[in-house]
């Protein structure tokens, strides 16, 4: 039950309070930290899937722990992100986008759970999660390039944003794909 993977998949949890804390400090320190974190929880969720496939220790626990490991930090570091105002104004929309869809596709998979209905995860979801992760990691690191003084670098929040609103492009459209196909098992 225990395994390497699923050790590496808790630790991405249990991380998230420690990245909240460090965004909290909205120092250019805590910046670099929460980013050199959100970069090791980033490789453990590639790592988890790749040794547990690889070793042939997929778990049910595993299967039930990865996504919501990867919508906890998501949506804290999206909470985060805009209490600390490194996301603000309009920007906020692509960042509730992307919230509402992890929810919906949440409920809706719990829903089809209970009805032995599993919804696999589409190609186009997964470069989804890989934009939107460039996205936050990138607005992590502005945050520090910002409070830093690095005007050089300033480039990092421009990256950032427009991952973060390619990101909430494919949100909808995967969001609607998941949710056409939950509807065919709705009365």
């Amino acid at each position: 039950m225990l395994t390497l993977p699923n050790l590496l998949t808790l630790s991405r949890i249990f991380a998230v309070p420690v990245l909240v804390a460090l965004l909290w400090d909205s120092a250019w320190l805590g910046y670099i930290c929460a980013f050199i974190l959100y970069c090791i929880v980033g490789l453990t969720d590639y790592l988890d899937g790749y040794l547990a496939r690889s070793q042939g220790t997929v778990s049910k626990l595993g299967i039930f722990l990865d996504p919501i490991a990867d919508k906890i930090m998501v949506a804290s570091v999206i909470v985060m992100l805009i209490f600390t105002r490194d996301i603000e104004s309009w920007h906020v929309i692509a960042a509730i986008v992307i919230l509402l869809r992890e929810i919906i596709v949440s409920g809706l998979r719990e829903f089809l759970a209970g009805l032995s209905v599993s919804v696999p995860v589409s190609q186009l979801a997964k470069w989804k999660t890989a934009i939107q992760m460039i996205a936050l990691g990138a607005l992590i690191l502005a945050g520090a390039v910002r409070h830093g003084g690095w005007t050089d670098f300033a480039w990092v929040e421009s990256v950032g944003l427009v991952s973060l609103w390619l990101a909430a492009g494919l949100t909808m459209i995967t969001g609607w794909d998941y949710l056409r196909a939950g509807l065919k098992h709705m009365d």
